[in-house]
């Protein structure tokens, strides 16, 4: 889409966005509905950093905390990955809906961050994957 777009034009690309963002999400929660990640032998995509390094990353735990939401108990989601609830969760909330807000309104939206955010976001990635590596 060119910087040019008509505000029709934004709104119809954020809706075919939206559409198929929905659908992918549907269709990987309905394969995680059934495929607890807490058992071993499940096809599910492990982390590559981990399986480099044997260190936690700071996404780490995210299927889990996701499957456990899913089913209703936020204890287990917190405790597998307690940042990215109480964080991670939030802010991506906050930004979809920011774009769907704007798009739908047929004005553009594009998250930036400044040289703070960036270094406020890679500190306290690097702060909590420190400390899950830690303290075990």
């Amino acid at each position: 889409m060119n910087v040019s777009a008509s505000p029709a034009a934004v709104r119809t690309a954020t809706l075919r966005r939206a559409a198929i963002a929905l659908g992918a999400c549907a269709l990987g929660a309905a394969y995680l509905w059934n495929t607890n990640p807490h058992e071993p032998g499940h096809l599910l995509l492990p982390c590559p950093f981990r399986w480099a390094t044997g260190l936690l990353c700071p996404a780490c735990g995210g299927t889990r905390m996701a499957y456990d939401l899913m089913h209703g108990d936020l204890a287990a989601a917190f405790h597998d990955n307690a940042v990215l609830l109480t964080l991670g969760v939030p802010a991506a909330a906050y930004m979809v809906g920011r774009w769907l807000y704007a798009g739908l309104r047929g004005r553009r939206f594009r998250a930036r961050l400044g040289a703070r955010g960036n270094a406020v976001v890679l500190g306290t990635a690097a702060a909590w994957m420190l400390v899950r590596n830690l303290t075990g």
